[in-house]
């Protein structure tokens, strides 16, 4: 039987989808996902995904010993360690560690995903790797771009579009928006970065000073760990 290979293009579009019967991959290119995907390859024990600030905050107890990002607008909350940049996720960093993150698009759109058959995180880091192990599954797969602020955004969608590269050789019904995501990519793989430099959000970045983290975010295949939510966490994927 041939499985289906969908994307949604925003969180707000989620409830049109039924994801208990979907491997759900979720994407938050600028910087969620990317910082996530490099902090478990650095050795972090878990990611906690939370929806709220408030519930991150709750989580600074007496006795516990977790590392606490939030990130809203682009920025780190006041009086949290870090937010979503990846160079908060480095080996002498996270290594052993158990973090509680929140961010503006990327924990909400894994927070709606979270009753699929199986919920992984997909960066450019991990792109070869992540395309790899979803080839090898029998299953329908639900490509979820976070977006920003449930609004359409490019940088998630192209992503979206290079792993449809991969897959569409292989038996698998695509829908209208995994079509357009992959012309998408068409048009910007020769040059990603410089492609994705024209996207509102790489501007957002770029206005807070931390261009460095967009150009980090686009390498291909840094990485090769595939975060999977097991529970409340997110872990590294053993297969």
């Amino acid at each position: 039987m041939t499985n289906d290979l969908n994307v949604c293009l925003s969180p707000a579009l989620i409830p049109l989808y039924n994801v208990e019967d979907y491997i759900v991959v979720v994407v938050d290119i600028f910087r969620a996902t990317s910082s996530v995907c490099y902090g478990i390859e650095n050795g972090a024990k878990a990611i906690i995904p939370v929806s709220q600030v408030e519930e991150c905050a709750a989580y600074r107890e007496p006795g516990l010993d977790y590392l606490l990002a939030a990130e809203r607008d682009g920025k780190v909350v006041e009086g949290f360690e870090f937010g979503n940049s990846p160079f908060s996720y480095t080996k002498e960093k996270v290594k052993g560690k158990t973090i509680v993150l929140t961010t503006t698009n990327g924990t909400h759109a894994l927070h709606l995903s979270r009753l699929a058959k199986k919920v992984v995180i997909g960066s450019f880091l991990n792109l070869t790797a992540i395309c790899n192990w979803l080839k090898t599954q029998d299953e329908n797969i639900l490509l979820v771009c976070a977006g920003w602020k449930n609004n359409f955004n490019l940088e998630d969608t192209l992503f979206a579009g290079a792993v449809i590269e991969q897959l569409k050789g292989f038996d698998f019904k695509l829908d209208d928006a995994a079509i357009a995501a992959n012309d998408l990519y068409q048009m910007g793989k020769y040059d990603i970065n410089d492609y994705l430099k024209k996207t509102s959000h790489s501007k957002r970045l770029k206005i807070l000073g931390i261009e460095n983290d967009i150009e980090f975010c686009l390498q291909v295949d840094l990485t090769t760990a595939i975060p999977v939510l097991e529970g409340d966490r997110l872990v590294k994927l053993r297969f």
